[in-house]
């Protein structure tokens, strides 16, 4: 990934943050085919330090956790906020016109080799664990015991785990920076006018980046 300076975000509790927001990653491996992805939810455990672990699973009947490539790194990206910036929100445009359209956006690379969990112990934790967090804060939060044990069972037997102790962990946050104050701020304004949950949450990326 290229990574100017001013872009470069690599406190790893923040970087954890974005997993937890946008926990479906892109896990791609390498296989005897060339390269393969797969859209997997994920959990992030901040053990073993500094790095810490991804863990999820996939579908037993999907070929992934029999033909990955044992002996390379995968990539895991985890895509944050995202949108469009207009070059007319900037004041720049008014003085001098120098000025181009651009994305923003907030991403997260992990890099790891994948090791295959079968144990239906371990799937089980796994599986209750992302519940319990997916379905917090609903008033009537479903778990896992809310359905027949053995229909449970059936499911544990249809999935595979997969852990990922993390290697290298990279983020790039393109979110105004190098513009000047009075530019960020036309950012924020006009994100904020046109709506949209994305946009808000860039909003909040380019101001709280102004502050670091």
């Amino acid at each position: 990934m290229y990574l100017p300076k001013h872009f470069d975000e690599s406190r790893i509790a923040v970087l954890h943050e974005l997993i937890r927001e946008h926990p479906l990653g892109a896990l791609v491996t390498l296989t005897a085919n060339g390269l393969d992805a797969n859209h997997l939810p994920f959990e992030v455990d901040p053990q073993p330090a500094p790095l810490g672990t991804l863990r999820g699973h996939v579908a037993r009947a999907n070929p992934l956790w029999r033909e990955f490539t044992r002996d390379a790194e995968a990539l895991v990206i985890f895509q944050g906020a995202s949108a469009y910036v207009s070059p007319s929100w900037y004041p720049t445009k008014r003085k001098t016109g120098e000025v181009v359209p651009t994305w923003n956006y907030a991403v997260v690379h992990a890099r790891a080799r994948v090791r295959v969990v079968d144990e239906r112990e371990w799937l089980r934790g796994l599986v209750e664990r992302l519940t319990r967090r997916h379905e917090s804060g609903r008033a009537d939060p479903w778990k896992v015991t809310d359905a027949p044990a053995d229909y449970i069972e059936r499911q544990l037997g249809a999935i595979v785990g997969l852990e990922l102790p993390i290697a290298r962990l990279t983020g790039k946050w393109k979110v105004s920076q190098n513009r000047p104050p009075e530019d960020r701020a036309g950012v924020v304004e006009g994100l904020l006018r046109q709506g949209g949950d994305s946009r808000a949450a860039m909003a909040d990326l380019v101001r709280r980046r102004a502050k670091d």
